[in-house]
């Protein structure tokens, strides 16, 4: 029934065998796990000192963490290759590019004591393994609760900033303590609230770190303005959330 009523949805595919749609559905959940291999990329990267790859590999990974699930629903993949969990492989992954690997990259990074970079990190892994694990990540209208456990976007403007030990030492503790809090934060694509403002900003960020990249993270000050101002804005537009009811 399900594979009819998929056949009914794509027309395009009728004459694909039923073998031909179980291949082509678990080359999804291939493509979810090259993020894993790419994150390994920018690992090497990262103890090679090469910063500025480091995250750009990371920012490929993040590019297929954000078109894989179009395809794990246009193909199907929960009825064709029902034998791997999807969520389970995102949810491995994620944690390898947004949190493992950044955690590494700062510990390379050598703009602390090591002792202190060291610290750092294992705050890092460990609140954000606790934060993977929670049932209650997302409100009913998509916000994030907590802070999502972003520490590529983290270590990113820390490299980017070279703040005082103190702050950045400050800053992830409170980031990791964050993550357990009921504070609100945006997910930028599917919150409706500002959401066509929210989107050229997110444009606008990722225009400027891929400068920042290319600079290999020896960024200019107007970069620096545009990562600094526009990441407060994602910070703080949960303070300007309202609640919705649950059917909305």
């Amino acid at each position: 029934m399900a594979e009819a009523e998929h056949k009914a949805r794509d027309p395009g595919n009728r004459h694909m065998s039923s073998r031909s749609y179980r291949y082509r559905a678990f080359s999804v959940h291939v493509f979810t796990a090259s993020g894993a291999a790419i994150a390994f990329l920018s690992l090497t990267a990262a103890i090679e000192h090469q910063m500025g790859l480091a995250f750009a590999w990371l920012g490929l990974a993040l590019l297929v963490d954000g078109i894989d699930g179009s395809f794990a629903r246009a193909w199907a993949v929960k009825t064709y290759a029902p034998q791997l969990s999807g969520d389970v492989l995102d949810l491995v992954v994620d944690y390898v590019t947004y949190v493992f690997v950044p955690a590494v990259i700062l510990l390379m990074s050598g703009i602390y004591p090591h002792w202190l970079l060291a610290t750092q990190g294992a705050i890092i892994v460990l609140s954000a393994a606790l934060y993977f694990a929670s049932n209650t990540m997302k409100t009913d209208d998509y916000w994030f609760r907590g802070f999502p456990a972003v520490w590529n976007l983290v270590v990113f403007l820390v490299l980017v900033f070279d703040p005082p030990a103190i702050v950045a030492t400050l800053a992830i503790i409170g980031l990791a303590f964050a993550q357990a809090s009921n504070f609100t934060f945006v997910h930028p694509v599917r919150v409706k609230m500002w959401r066509p403002l929210t989107l050229t900003l997110l444009i606008v960020w990722s225009g400027a770190g891929i400068i920042a990249i290319l600079e290999d993270m020896k960024v200019d000050p107007i970069t620096q303005t545009i990562l600094g101002v526009i990441g407060l804005y994602f910070l703080a537009l949960g303070l300007f959330r309202k609640e919705t009811p649950k059917y909305a």
